[in-house]
């Protein structure tokens, strides 16, 4: 099988870089716009394969998409972050245009692609690249939920002081400070998390888990890449191995939890086809209330978006 990661940046090199290192791939192509970027970290990436083991073929490429060709997913890293002075409707514009550009290019060269969006603002990205593809939208989804989940269970087995393999949870809504965590869905090794940690901390641990990615940014002054980026990969890994497995993911709602039309983090089954099946969990009304709250956020975004003049 064959994987595109476009974005040979920090969050897309160490997406290339985790696939390669699982091996059940025959080709990761790591595409960017700077000459010599992708060639470069692509080789370097290629020559750890004699010291750890596997037989990915990673093909690091300058613009052109031709040898983006029969991907069967596709991962858009793409886009700029956020600059002094730049405006939220700024930003918006401006990666609106880079991921509609790169996904009519995917489009072309991979019709039957999966594609997962990683660009920001992550909801608003993945709508925009949804319009473009023109494709069913169980084949267009953002990772948002993974990278979330993840920093939520990682500090939980901090406070525990257990694996975090052995922590289940889910998160749901819009990424960023209104996502929706559900303590009564959180266990570890099958127990209530509210049974091991106490109600203050654990409301301290889900206001971190909002502000997790502002958190890396006020210690390093930039975002980060090793967990969003090994997030992605973990997509890329259920969908072409066809493992049916249950995460997370920014996916169009048409109905479900009485939401239509919005790209929103609910829990889905990944598959081949990408979501398989969106479920839709018994919510309370304050969990219900929460998630409202986050889709409205999300749909001021999104018109946002609606109503830019985003070049073609």
């Amino acid at each position: 099988m064959k994987v595109t990661v476009v974005g040979a940046g920090n969050v897309g090199a160490t997406c290339a870089n985790v696939l390669a290192h699982k091996d059940f791939l025959q080709e990761v192509v790591l595409l960017d716009i700077k000459e010599g970027v992708s060639e470069g970290k692509a080789l370097d990436m290629w020559e750890t394969a004699p010291i750890n083991y596997y037989s990915t073929k990673l093909k690091g490429i300058t613009n052109d998409y031709a040898a983006t060709a029969g991907s069967n997913v596709v991962v858009i890293t793409s886009g700029l972050p956020r600059k002094p002075g730049m405006s939220r409707d700024d930003l918006i514009s401006t990666n609106a245009a880079i991921v509609k550009s790169v996904t009519a290019n995917v489009i072309k060269h991979s019709p039957d692609a999966v594609i997962v969006i990683v660009s920001n603002p992550l909801d608003v990205m993945t709508y925009c690249a949804y319009l473009t593809a023109e494709v069913d939208s169980r084949r267009v989804f953002g990772m948002a939920g993974i990278l979330d989940t993840a920093r939520y269970k990682a500090f939980l087995a901090d406070e525990i002081g257990c694996s975090p393999k052995d922590i289940q949870a889910v998160l749901m809504g819009g990424h960023g400070d209104t996502m929706v965590p559900l303590p009564r869905y959180t266990t570890v090794g099958g127990i209530p998390v509210t049974e091991l940690v106490a109600e203050d901390k654990l409301n301290a641990i889900i206001e971190r888990t909002k502000k997790g990615g502002g958190e890396i940014v006020n210690l390093l002054g930039t975002s980060a890449w090793y967990a969003p980026g090994a997030a992605a990969a973990q997509m890329v890994e259920a969908i072409c191995k066809n493992e049916k497995r249950i995460f997370p993911c920014c996916a169009w709602l048409t109905g479900e939890y009485g939401l239509d039309k919005i790209y929103l983090g609910v829990p889905v089954v990944l598959g081949e086809k990408g979501i398989e099946q969106i479920i839709e969990l018994q919510l309370n009304e304050a969990e219900k209330a929460l998630l409202v709250e986050s889709a409205q956020h999300v749909r001021e975004v999104m018109s946002v978006l609606d109503n830019a003049q985003v070049p073609a």
